[in-house]
């Protein structure tokens, strides 16, 4: 069958990059730099789903993700989770925070609605994570 993205992922993000090991994606929201990591293991669900090595390399993909969120916007804070409560998929959220943003302290998963990018901007951000 192979390594598919499960259908909720295409409705809030796009498509950015093929690391090694992850599927990433840009979430389609103005309001946080954020990316979300997708193991492309089929059938990944929890973490002891990937092989050590596949979990130290996602650990270093998501180290790579925090670094690219960076340049990607303002960023004080590194949110990073692996939640999966709407999409069973084994996917890492790495959100870039600020003291400013409208959320702050409390956490980005399901709140408010998302403010998709303009075209020339999610351009220009998926060029930078192109590159990184």
């Amino acid at each position: 069958m192979g390594f598919s993205v499960a259908p909720a992922f295409e409705a809030g993000s796009v498509a950015a990059a093929d690391w090694p090991l992850c599927h990433v994606r840009l979430q389609d929201d103005a309001r946080f730099p954020w990316l979300i990591l997708i193991p492309r293991v089929e059938g990944a669900v929890e973490l002891e789903d990937l092989s050590a090595d596949q979990r130290a390399m996602l650990m270093e993909e998501t180290v790579r993700a925090g670094v690219l969120a960076k340049r990607l916007g303002p960023v004080e804070k590194l949110n990073v989770g692996a939640i999966g409560n709407v999409t069973a998929q084994l996917h890492v959220h790495v959100v870039g925070r600020r003291r400013d943003d409208d959320l702050w302290p409390d956490p980005v998963w399901g709140r408010g609605p998302a403010v998709p990018y303009a075209q020339d901007e999610r351009a220009r951000l998926l060029d930078v994570i192109a590159g990184g």
